[in-house]
């Protein structure tokens, strides 16, 4: 694949020029200078001018807009203008239209309505790609490709009959034979059986739930539908431009596209993040997404491609951005592997749907805090070049993700609802985060033998060969913990038989003999070992969760007091071959948890970036290939933190200041040390 190769940290954001009149481009470019931008997104939602009408072609203006580029020495990442159809498309043609699960049509008039299956879409949309590449194929301007848009955010599932004839389609190359598909979708039960493919249709709104094994394969499925969009574009891209990279924005904690399998067709992943200032935690789930990233395109740079300079226009309450948190929040992207930090938008549109996302150049022009503070961050990034390329130190940790097990996790009919894959995710990360252990994010089928400490958080569905896996990484030294309501079914969404959860059952030294949901807002207590069997949990509460747990070699660490699992393990600990298996039967309160991951990462031998650091300072290490080490400490804090430094290090956003051997950090200050 064409690499990502920046010579500097890229910073830019998304460009729309068809929104303005012609003389305000040379403004445009001008501030661009101003602001310290090195790279554009262009064209995201340029198809109504690019083709105004079927088979009329006007790219003049995108060539001037190009080639103002090109001489400011502006890098484009140039997008396929694929992201929202014109309105003559859907008019022509309406059968390109999404349904509902409800059969609801979905109108023209905001952005993403086409069905990810139809041929007439995606006909249309490779024959607008080959136009495009063809013409800016040598552009001086050209440096990578964007192909569509947030694929799966507004339209994540089409329920039309064109799609349930792609649905078969799939069904057919998955499964074989209708027989294999009975098998798979547990047809026995509800009378359900099919007697040919022809029979099957998308789960729509029925009488009450849907066939589970159904609705797990419709979520692949229309995963694999939005990748087919985005590989019928690349597959042109390729062949026309075979040396430029190409990639497409995710979204954070996204449910409808499987990021991992999507990463193997980027050529460098690239990621949108809107903070929410409301949120004092908002950092958290950035963490968390950001380690995602890296860890999709194993290891390497990723882009943040979208970011609000301010407030954002769709949530029901929308707050900027006080000053000095884009800074910190920027930062913190590149701490965690970013070579590339975006925005939407360079000027904030007068009228549409986005008129009140802040932007770049804001209404108010460059006299604002808004500007000033975008135009201050380009230069700091363009003073520390040779962060460009480094790489995140390789973690001893890793976190387990499945999106098929997220689909199936979260289907109905099943002991409770209120489990959220994000909210397990989150909680599990926090506590590493906040001791400034660092993570991947890994799918179930990555190489685990480099890692001291593996944690998977309600993997619910878990194939028996994942399962092999994780007893062998225990067997050969390894550290698993593992939550509750893992390990439970395959992936046809069919029960592990032999007892929960059967295919963990060796390692984990235990029996989960029954599921005891909370009810809403019940808890439970956990008790801890005391005297010489103190472990790491004294008391704590419980909520959402408990099991009936028998042991089988397992040592109960602590256990539930009172109610009608008293006495019954609540944690447990077993060594097995050269390693140690955890597991949890209940969600523990969040300092419960942090105790015990402290425990578990220290008897696993994970140690934090920097010891000794204040609440709210987080530390990360990204290395050179020269073997040069930068260490960031951003605070998230709201008040200034003093950090001890390892050795004396001097601060890269200090122009010729001297190594100290000390820190001190304001609320939301950044220090890049070396």
């Amino acid at each position: 694949m064409p690499a990502f190769t920046p010579h500097r940290v890229h910073f830019g954001g998304d460009y729309n020029p068809e929104q303005w009149p012609e003389e305000v481009w040379a403004e445009d470019v001008r501030l661009m200078k101003e602001a310290g931008v090195t790279m554009v997104t262009a064209g995201i939602f340029s198809w109504a001018r690019a083709e105004p009408r079927p088979g009329e072609w006007d790219f003049g203006w995108f060539d001037r807009v190009m080639g103002n580029l090109a001489d400011a020495g502006v890098e484009v990442c140039l997008a396929t203008m694929t992201a929202s159809p014109p309105p003559w498309l859907s008019h022509r043609h309406p059968e390109i239209l999404p349904v509902t699960a409800e059969g609801r049509l979905l109108h023209p008039g905001s952005r993403q309505h086409y069905c990810p299956s139809s041929p007439v879409y995606r006909a249309h949309a490779v024959r607008l790609v080959e136009r495009l590449a063809a013409r800016y194929a040598d552009h001086p301007a050209l440096s990578m490709w964007h192909v569509g848009n947030e694929y799966g955010c507004h339209t994540r599932q089409c329920y039309c009959d064109v799609s349930a004839d792609d649905f078969r389609r799939w069904l057919r190359e998955r499964y074989g034979t209708v027989d294999a598909l009975n098998e798979a979708w547990s047809t026995a039960f509800w009378s359900q059986a099919y007697s040919g493919f022809e029979e099957v249709l998308p789960p729509r709104a029925a009488p009450t739930f849907p066939n589970p094994a159904q609705q797990l394969d419709f979520h692949r499925f229309s995963s694999d539908a939005l990748l087919a969009c985005h590989l019928a574009e690349r597959v042109v891209l390729g062949r026309v431009t075979p040396g430029v990279p190409v990639t497409t924005n995710f979204m954070p904690h996204h449910k409808p596209v499987d990021q991992f399998a999507w990463a193997a067709h980027e050529d460098v992943v690239s990621l949108d993040f809107y903070q929410d200032p409301h949120d004092p935690e908002t950092h958290l789930g950035a963490a968390l997404a950001f380690d995602l990233m890296r860890s999709a395109g194993r290891g390497a740079p990723w882009m943040l491609l979208e970011q609000a300079p301010s407030a954002v226009n769709w949530r029901p309450r929308n707050g900027p951005k006080p000053p000095g948190a884009m800074r910190l929040w920027s930062w913190q992207a590149v701490a965690q592997g970013a070579d590339a930090v975006l925005y939407f938008q360079w000027r904030q549109s007068r009228g549409g749907a986005e008129k009140f996302h802040s932007a770049m150049v804001p209404h108010g022009g460059t006299g604002t805090r808004v500007f000033r503070e975008v135009a201050a961050l380009g230069r700091e990034l363009a003073s520390v070049p040779q962060l460009a390329g480094s790489r995140v130190a390789p973690p001893g940790t890793a976190l387990v993700q499945d999106w098929n097990s997220w689909w199936a996790l979260e289907l109905d009919s099943h002991p409770s609802t209120a489990l959220s894959h994000t909210e397990r995710f989150l909680a599990h990360h926090r506590p590493l985060f906040e001791a400034n252990v660092p993570c991947d994010v890994v799918p179930p089928d990555r190489e685990l033998s480099g890692y001291r400490l593996v944690i998977v958080p309600s993997l619910y569905l878990l194939s028996e060969e994942t399962a092999a896996r994780l007893t062998a990484y225990v067997r050969d030294g390894g550290h698993l913990l593992v939550s509750f309501f893992s390990g439970i079914v395959d992936d046809c969404d069919r029960v592990h038989l032999g007892g929960y959860p059967a295919p963990l059952r060796e390692v984990l030294g235990l029996t989960v003999e029954e599921f005891w949901p909370l009810a809403e807002g019940a808890t439970v207590t956990v008790r801890g070992g005391t005297g010489r069997e103190k472990g790491p949990i004294r008391e704590a509460r419980g909520d959402l969760w408990s099991e009936a747990v028998r042991l089988e070699g397992a040592e109960a660490v602590a256990r539930f007091d009172g109610g009608e699992l008293d006495g019954v393990p609540a944690v447990t600990r077993h060594g097995y071959g050269e390693g140690v298996a955890w597991y949890v039967g209940t969600r523990l309160e969040a300092l419960a948890t942090r105790a015990l991951l402290d425990t578990v990462r220290e008897g696993a031998g994970v140690g934090p970036v920097l010891p000794g650091l204040p609440d709210g300072v987080q530390a990360t290490v990204r290395e050179a290939d020269d073997g040069t080490r930068f260490l960031f400490l951003l605070n998230h804090g709201t008040a200034p933190a003093r950090a001890a430094l390892p050795r004396p290090m001097r601060d890269l956003l200090k122009p010729g200041g001297t190594a100290e051997a000390h820190v001190t950090l304001p609320p939301r200050g950044v220090a890049v040390l070396t």
